[in-house]
Order: structure tokens, then C-alpha cells, then sequence
């Protein structure tokens, strides 16, 4: 039987984001959530994590597109000096830690920001009394390795074992259909990072799914493209990366492209009910050697 990680990403983004994460987790259909630790809702977040003990919940790790946990004074690099904040977009991060113009020293102090960054992250939801079972990156970043490396070892010093796998699976992607062509193209090309990334995950002593789903269909996944998809899975544990949320006026005053798909999605994921040949876990249910750890969901 395969098994699932039903994951919803941006705990703490909104208060209607929190409802639906919430309620389906109450209706037994999700079992995960990664928490951001400085977003506008993150103190509610916290405490109705705290009350549904049930639900496990990871650090959903801000490095773009957001607010940081520390001074911007004390990483200079990572947030912009304008306002304080981190970039904007995924595209300039990447075009910044990629730079040809960047020096050893300079990527040197960026690894460095990051990782006291996520660490400062991962310790503000802890020294709240969570118990935390993973971490994952907005923007899934930490598929770049001079990302990845430091998140690592903020988790590991802060005793975390477990990361998102960051790749949308091939077989996944072959199911669903009518994606753009760019999106398409775009998941299919950073999937060539997957073997290394994966090789640095596996030499850090960390444990991962054999693959996501829904990395592609972020933004599209709906009724049809999830019984789809869930149709097709193979055996295995599996990650199913969401976005739920209710599209009120506090999700309309924060950034992000993902808004009246939150609806959409919170009423498709309530048919995984529907496919009672998955096994609904979370991440403690895989071992922190990277074998499958029968704790049950």
C-alpha cells in the first residue's frame, strides 16, 4: 500500500489559511504542516498546532519572499538593505546565489546568513513548545545545494533528521495533464538537480520520501488533477505538497500568486477520503535513517 504525507505549506500565512489547514486536518484528511515561523498569522498558527496535537508540523523555512527571523544587520547578504526584508522573488535569489559576479568570500557568508537564518527560524517555533517532525523551504529552495547544505545543519543542530524532497516525481509529472508548457518545462529542468541533491540529503544522515507530488500543479491542482494523480502512485511513501486556504481579504494583502487556488484546493483534498488504499502518515512515520518506521500515522 503506498503511503502519504498530505502536507499543507505556509502555516501562519493568514488566519484563513490556518482555518483550512485546520479543518481538513480535523477531517482526517491531512496529516502535515510546515509553519512559518515570522508570517502575519504565525502566532495563531503556533497555538492551533499546540491544540491539535494529532497534526504533525515542520518548519517551513523563509528565505524569499518574506520576513526574517533576525536583524537584517546580522545578515546583510540575505536581507535586502532597503527595507529589511528578504528578495522578493525566487528568480532573483537564485540570479544573486548564482551570480558569475559573486566571490568565494561572498557565497561563503551567504551559506553562513542561511544557515542562521533557518536556524533562528526552527528555534523561535521550538522555544514555543513545538515539536517539530521535518523542515521544508518556501519556494522549495533548499533544491539548490548552497541552500540545502546550510539548512541542513541549522536542522541537524537544532535535532531535526527529516527534509522535504524537493522534486516533483517523474511518474507524477507524466500523470497529470494540461500544465503550461513553461511550468512544465520548468519542473523537468531543476529536476536534474534531484541525484545530487538527494546525494547530499543521504550524506547528511537525513531522511526523505521517495518523491513529491504536486510541485507542478502548484497553483492547478483541483478535484481532477488529484484523483488523477493519486491514481497513478505507485508504491512507496510520498509526499503530497498543498496550498490550501479561504481567499479573504488578509490573503489579498499578502504577496502571493496562490490565492483563489486555495480554495480550490481545500475543497479537492477533501476526496482523498476516496482512496482508501493510502496510507496517511506524517513525517515521523520514516525512520531517521532513512527506512520506513512503523509508528503508524
Amino acid at each position: 500500500m503506498p503511503r502519504l504525507i498530505l502536507n499543507a505549506d505556509d502555516f501562519g500565512l493568514t488566519s484563513g489559511v490556518n482555518r483550512a489547514i485546520v479543518e481538513l486536518h480535523q477531517t482526517g484528511v491531512l496529516t502535515s504542516t510546515t509553519l512559518m515561523a515570522n508570517a502575519p498569522a504565525s502566532d495563531e498558527a503556533i497555538e492551533l498546532a499546540l491544540a491539535n496535537k494529532g497534526l504533525g508540523v515542520g518548519c517551513h523555512v523563509v528565505l524569499a519572499d518574506g520576513l526574517p527571523v533576525l536583524s537584517p544587520l546580522e545578515i546583510p547578504n540575505l536581507a535586502r538593505r532597503t527595507d529589511g526584508t528578504f528578495r522578493e522573488t525566487l528568480g532573483r535569489f537564485v540570479r544573486d546565489l548564482y551570480s558569475p559576479v559573486s566571490t568565494t568570500s561572498l557565497r561563503s557568508a551567504l551559506a553562513t546568513e542561511i544557515e542562521a537564518e533557518a536556524t533562528a527560524q526552527i528555534c523561535r517555533l521550538q522555544s514555543r513548545g513545538l515539536h517539530l517532525t521535518h523542515v521544508d523551504t518556501h519556494k522549495h529552495t533548499h533544491m539548490f545545494p548552497p541552500v540545502l547544505r546550510p539548512v541542513l545543519r541549522a536542522a541537524r543542530a537544532c535535532g531535526i533528521t527529516r527534509i522535504r524532497n524537493p522534486f516533483d516525481s517523474a511518474w507524477s509529472r507524466r500523470a497529470v495533464a494540461g500544465i503550461p508548457w513553461l511550468r512544465r518545462a520548468q519542473v523537468t529542468f531543476l529536476s536534474g538537480l534531484e541525484a545530487h541533491v538527494l546525494r547530499i540529503i543521504a550524506e547528511h544522515g537525513f531522511a526523505t520520501t521517495d518523491g513529491t507530488i504536486g510541485v507542478m500543479i502548484t497553483g492547478s491542482l483541483d478535484s481532477v488533477s488529484l484523483a488523477r494523480t493519486l491514481s497513478h502512485m505507485p508504491e512507496g511513501t510520498w509526499e503530497l505538497v498543498t496550498h490550501p486556504g479561504y481567499h479573504d481579504a488578509d490573503l489579498d494583502s499578502v504577496r502571493t500568486r496562490l490565492k483563489a487556488s486555495r480554495e480550490i484546493e481545500r475543497q479537492a483534498l477533501k476526496a482523498i477520503v476516496d482512496f482508501p488504499k493510502i496510507e496517511l502518515i506524517n513525517f515521523e512515520s520514516i525512520a531517521s535513517n532513512g527506512t520506513d518506521a512503523s509508528i503508524g500515522s
